[in-house]
């Protein structure tokens, strides 16, 4: 690590803490994060059909993504709450891996970034899909949820350099 990086939640002691963000300068942020959840071929017909008995998969894991990134700071015991000025949560059917696809773009102005927020949105979407198709397929896999973009902040702009595999 650089002289300069260290872990921001302790402090001087060694104690976990809450940062103080409060001297930091106001800056517009935006956060993307993704992940897929990969199941069986069958399953994914099922969502792609919309055959699953508990209903439209998609549109509640978009809507579960979305309620989860305005959580993040009930879920997460040192996320600062946030006013978040937009969350998108976006699927897509893979059918050559089998996975549907989550990205999660979140956007604000202020004091702290929003990449929590963004990686909350694909895990709680991600979990949402389990739920939903779990009748059919146990064995779903929920993988690669990882942070692929930040931008703002003091600590300047961040994108991933390997794209995300399934």
């Amino acid at each position: 690590m650089a002289s300069d990086d260290k872990l921001t939640h302790l402090d001087a002691d060694g104690q976990v803490s809450m940062v103080d963000v409060g001297a930091k300068p106001v800056s517009d942020r935006i956060a993307i994060a993704s992940g897929s959840v990969v199941m069986k071929a069958e399953t994914l017909a099922m969502i792609r059909d919309g055959n699953l008995k508990k209903g439209d998969l998609l549109g509640a894991a978009r809507i579960a993504g979305i309620m989860g990134a305005k959580r993040t700071a009930d879920l997460i015991p040192l996320c600062h709450p946030i006013a978040l000025e937009k969350i998108a949560v976006d699927l897509e059917l893979d059918g050559s891996n089998n996975a549907v696809n989550i990205v999660a773009t979140v956007k604000t102005s202020g004091v702290t970034g929003v990449e929590m927020e963004a990686l909350t949105a694909v895990s709680v979407a991600a979990l949402t899909i389990y739920d939903m198709a779990k009748a059919v397929d146990r064995d779903m896999r929920l993988t690669n949820i990882r942070l692929l973009e930040k931008r703002g902040g003091a600590r300047g702009d961040f994108r991933v350099t390997q794209p995300p595999g399934v």
